[in-house]
């Protein structure tokens, strides 16, 4: 591959005009914007608003250190808010289909969050290792 080739042929006005050439209007679209209109912001702000009046209010006034929640589903719902979180083995079904649960902190706890998921293992043991059946 020749890669002076590409970076000639790679300028902004080329690979605009090659988008218009092949109608992709999108693309060019979505080009002229942050991805972020009135819709998005404002979810983004009453999220903020949620986690400062919700899970940031009652992990204080409670003087928690981690909330727990089954499976590591909720981890995605941390993740949004920018809150650390782990998941940790905490049983297998009646399949074997391994289950756990999520421990969650505010923001600079994971030092604790660390803690708290080594102790959780340490003291369970239930963790084993994957098998494959034939």
């Amino acid at each position: 591959m020749n890669f002076s080739y590409l970076h000639v042929n790679l300028t902004m006005k080329n690979f605009q005009e090659k988008l218009a050439d092949i109608g992709q209007l999108v693309f060019l679209v979505a080009q002229n914007t942050t991805g972020l209109g009135q819709l998005e912001q404002a979810a983004i702000e009453r999220m903020a608003e949620l986690s400062e009046h919700g899970f940031e209010k009652l992990m204080e006034e409670k003087q928690l250190d981690a909330i727990v929640t089954p499976n590591a589903d909720a981890s995605n719902i941390f993740a949004i808010g920018g809150y650390p979180a782990v998941s940790v083995p905490a049983g297998y079904g009646r399949l074997g289909v391994p289950f756990g649960l999520c421990f969650a902190g505010l923001k600079g706890s994971e030092p604790k969050l660390i803690e708290i998921a080594y102790a959780f293992e340490q003291a369970t043991k239930v963790r084993k290792p994957p098998s494959f059946r034939k």
